[in-house]
């Protein structure tokens, strides 16, 4: 296929040209997308795999070697997800070959039942594969991944139950990061038309609305209920600082979760329930200046905690597209410009050859278990390319429009 770079490079030089072009349109975006190319291709070269299993790169360990995981760890579909996104912004077929051979390596996922993270595994590997190609066996595996996703659900609870470990804390936990795994109900609603698809995802996003989150609209991370009777147990964190603090990873889940469920259901009370989110993110220090947050909005030692760059490209994808619905599109096309800017400067982009071939640094995962602090995550660069796409169809449109 025809590379697309030369007319990415036209695109953006109108884009430069174009005097009435908002100040977070740059004219080096082509220069990005060149250097995140060259850092992929070279990603490509290092070491693939850990085991014959453990093959989709999560992070980097203590050693300084790549962590690989196998297909059962909730971030595996977010390297396959990449590949997509690459394939997408470029139009380069080695990205399509590798896409579709990682795709591949997870199909088996679509009958696992033990988590609630097939939208997070199926939507970024086999979602993105399905939209840009019309596969029509990765439209089956979507509909049976979201077959066993609604197993998970109680009636009860009105919930999709995430975990199924700590059951010595919680006895039917539910975690914000689940409303992103809706979308894939949403789309086998869409594609089979069976109501049960759609009525659980709204279901859930309702629930969840109604416990997850306090007066300010700060989200806690995990709401435990009581399976029989739907009653809330507890409201805990598991990777924030506190328990009534607010984790900022979890903070954004919840921004790019409803915005999502409001796209699917353009029911307003979830934009309504977004744009709360949005507000509260907004109230948080240098966030309207495009910086960074730290891993909890309320850890006790800013500024001397750690980043987490995932978070920043989540809130920098899901503003980019709430930005489509909202009265407030210009302040959110303004705030994610600036967040995607700041994940593309020296501070958090890696130099070519360096980071083993991840694209940003300064992520944490889960700090009160000591695990993921200040390293590259998988599902930071994922996000941070989805941004970046985001931002470019934010850029046509204005070029076309204007």
């Amino acid at each position: 296929m025809k590379s697309k770079f030369c007319i990415l490079a036209i695109a953006l030089l109108l884009i430069s040209c174009n005097n009435n072009t908002s100040s977070v349109i740059r004219d080096d975006n082509f220069e990005i997308i060149k250097n995140v190319s060259d850092q992929l291709q070279y990603s490509i070269t290092l070491e693939n795999k850990e085991t014959d299993t453990k093959v989709f790169p999560r992070s980097i360990d203590d050693s300084g070697k790549i962590r690989f995981v196998d297909t059962k760890d909730w971030t595996s579909g977010f390297y396959p997800g990449i590949l997509w996104l690459m394939y997408e912004i470029t139009g380069e077929n080695i990205w399509r070959i590798e896409a579709i051979k990682y795709t591949g390596l997870l199909e088996s996922e679509k009958f696992n039942a033990t988590n609630h993270d097939l939208g997070f595994k199926m939507m970024s590997s086999f979602g993105n594969g399905f939209r840009l190609t019309g596969n029509k066996e990765y439209r089956e595996i979507l509909i049976q991944s979201a077959r066993t996703l609604i197993t998970r659900f109680n009636e009860n609870v009105g919930c999709i139950r995430s975990w199924d470990h700590h059951a010595d804390k919680w006895e039917y936990p539910v975690i914000i990061d689940n409303m992103m795994n809706l979308e894939l109900l949403f789309f086998a609603w869409r594609e089979t038309g069976e109501p049960v698809f759609y009525n659980i995802a709204v279901e859930h996003a309702k629930t969840t609305m109604k416990n997850h989150f306090r007066n300010d609209f700060s989200s806690w991370h995990v709401v435990s209920y009581d399976p029989e009777t739907g009653n809330v147990n507890a409201k805990n964190t598991h990777q924030g600082f506190a328990d009534e603090s607010c984790w900022s990873r979890g903070q954004a889940w919840a921004l790019y979760g409803y915005t999502m469920v409001y796209r699917e259901t353009k029911d307003p009370e979830f934009l309504v329930q977004a744009e709360k989110i949005a507000d509260y993110i907004l109230t948080q220090a240098g966030i309207n200046d495009g910086k960074i947050p730290y891993w909890d909005f309320n850890a006790p030692n800013i500024p001397n905690e750690p980043y987490d760059a995932s978070a920043g490209a989540i809130i920098s994808s899901a503003f980019f597209e709430l930005s489509n619905y909202s009265n407030n599109s210009e302040l959110y096309t303004l705030i994610a410009g600036k967040l995607f800017d700041t994940l593309s400067s020296p501070g958090f982009l890696a130099p070519l050859h360096e980071n083993k071939g991840f694209l940003l640094k300064h992520s944490t995962g889960a700090k009160p278990s000591g695990a993921e602090i200040d390293v590259p995550l998988i599902y930071a660069d994922y996000y941070y390319l989805e941004a970046m796409k985001r931002k470019m169809d934010k850029s046509f449109h204005k070029l076309v429009n204007n």
